[in-house]
């Protein structure tokens, strides 16, 4: 009990401190939720950029950063919730398609959803191909990547590609939250890497 109340304090913590986040000019008005553009938060990042270092937690609350996938080809799926709709349609769609037609590249799926709901979610949709990661401690994916929703603490929808040394090679930020992203965008990126 008390462990459980240590992890919700220090998840409130950087709630409280993302409005001291800079807005991330790079990416304005380039996100909609019901025609109404929200600001984004933190520093963007651009195709062509090295993706910066982030750190998140696994299921289990262990720390989990970029530095752990070296070399390898990394999808990485954002969701403002993942047991929201369109989030929850996104991340099966990675996967029971993208997984299977792509096993070399590893699909991180993040959000700031607590690691337990996550967990609860993955074992009742059958998520098992993918690593759901939370950014609910440090907000630090979403504040390096400029992803963060000003005055919700939530996650945008986007998705990037980062090829084998961790170069942004695709970016695409979910223009209108109620949509999923254009799949068939995405897998010709990934065949063409």
């Amino acid at each position: 009990m008390f462990r459980t109340l240590i992890l919700i304090f220090t998840t409130l913590i950087p709630l409280a401190n993302a409005n001291s986040i800079a807005e991330n000019t790079l990416d304005a008005g380039k996100v909609f939720v019901q025609s109404k553009p929200i600001t984004l938060l933190g520093q963007g990042v651009s195709v062509g950029d090295k993706a910066p270092n982030f750190k998140v937690v696994d299921n289990q609350f262990s720390p989990v950063t970029l530095n752990d996938y070296k070399n390898q080809m990394l999808l990485i799926s954002t969701v403002p919730s993942i047991d929201s709709g369109v989030c929850s349609l996104q991340t099966k769609y990675f996967n029971e398609k993208v997984a299977l037609q792509f096993p070399e590249v590893k699909i991180l799926v993040i959000s700031t959803d607590l690691p337990f709901a996550q967990k609860r979610f993955c074992n009742s949709e059958n998520i098992d191909k993918l690593s759901i990661l939370s950014d609910s401690v440090w907000k630090s994916f979403g504040e390096k990547y400029g992803l963060i929703i000003q005055d919700m603490g939530l996650l945008t929808s986007s998705v990037l590609i980062l090829d084998k040394n961790h170069t942004i090679v695709y970016k695409n930020l979910i223009s209108d939250l109620s949509y999923e992203p254009e799949y068939s965008e995405i897998i010709n990126q990934l065949g063409s890497l």
